[in-house]
């Protein structure tokens, strides 16, 4: 594995987060509402997109919109940095080609959930992290557990010294299995649809290539990864008194399922997907764009040696 592919790819994803992360907040506000209660029975203070931005606003302020960025940052730095560079090895080592050279799906599709399982456990504390401090908000539009933590750091220490370090991986073994089928949909699909564009002269030139790759790679993911995602979101931000409310991955799945029906697993999906195909899109884009920026200046050394 490159270590500069290491490095561009957490650095792509980086970029993009600072745009999509006021939909994470919002994303992350819609699953949590009405969690374990039936379709109807409960009150909403996020009533759809635009009315939960504006709720938010309104009570917890504009940089409301903005909480829980350190930790994304940090999240987005070291699992797009594992998933990106393996899928760019992958594919320049022709793992990802069939033998008469076209894009595999299914070994992009494999590559993709590997990258992303891995890039998952490592980055696990900060994704905790960042849903706690995501669902924290003012008293009248509170939903779901409120963590106490003034930022980051506090919320990593006290954590670390109320549960040590299996505390901070608390709920990794629920995020490999969204972060596989999430990032194996989108990288299988984004080097597919590459290919593809270019293959049949729709879409040549490079940059739009990749941006056209990358929306559509998004769309397929946002799909894929919204029920993995809603489960992750609860076990993530579940209190530490709350004992017995979910018991791993599985049992969370089966009490939505009971209790809020399979519209309770696709909870917030037009807000995952307002943020996963932008998201997407940009950190694919960035991450094409460094790499020809790299390539070319080391190409550019090169000649002048």
């Amino acid at each position: 594995m490159d270590a500069s592919d290491f490095v561009l790819g957490g650095f792509a994803s980086v970029g993009a987060t600072f745009f999509t992360n006021p939909i994470e907040v919002i994303k992350t506000r819609i699953q949590l509402q009405g969690e374990l209660a039936a379709r109807g029975t409960y009150v909403e203070p996020y009533r759809g997109i635009v009315h939960a931005f504006a709720t938010v606003a309104k009570n917890d302020g504009l940089s409301g919109l903005q909480k829980g960025l350190v930790p994304a940052l940090y999240f987005q730095f070291i699992i797009n940095s594992f998933r990106l560079s393996i899928y760019n090895m992958a594919l320049n080592k022709g793992w990802m080609h069939k033998k008469n050279g076209e894009v595999s799906f299914g070994l992009g599709l494999f590559w993709g959930a590997a990258g992303g399982a891995i890039g998952s456990y490592f980055s696990s504390p900060f994704f905790m992290v960042k849903t706690q401090l995501q669902s924290q908000a003012a008293k009248q539009i509170a939903v779901g557990y409120q963590h106490a933590h003034t930022g980051m750091m506090d919320a990593l220490s006290q954590i670390y010294n109320k549960r040590g370090i299996y505390g901070l991986w608390r709920g990794s073994m629920a995020a490999i299995p969204r972060a596989a089928i999430g990032s194996g949909a989108q990288i299988a699909t984004f080097g597919k649809t590459k290919f593809m564009l270019k293959q049949y002269d729709i879409v040549t030139q490079p940059t739009l290539n990749s941006f056209c790759a990358g929306l559509i790679a998004g769309s397929l993911m946002s799909v894929a990864i919204t029920p993995p995602d809603v489960i992750s979101t609860r076990l993530y931000n579940q209190g530490w008194d709350e004992r017995g409310r979910y018991n791993g991955w599985l049992d969370c799945c089966v009490k939505i399922l009971k209790s809020e029906g399979i519209y309770g697993l696709y909870k917030g999906f037009w807000a995952n997907y307002l943020r996963i195909a932008p998201h997407s899109t940009l950190v694919l884009l960035f991450f094409d764009e460094l790499l020809l920026v790299r390539d070319k200046y080391l190409q550019d050394k090169s000649n002048r040696h």
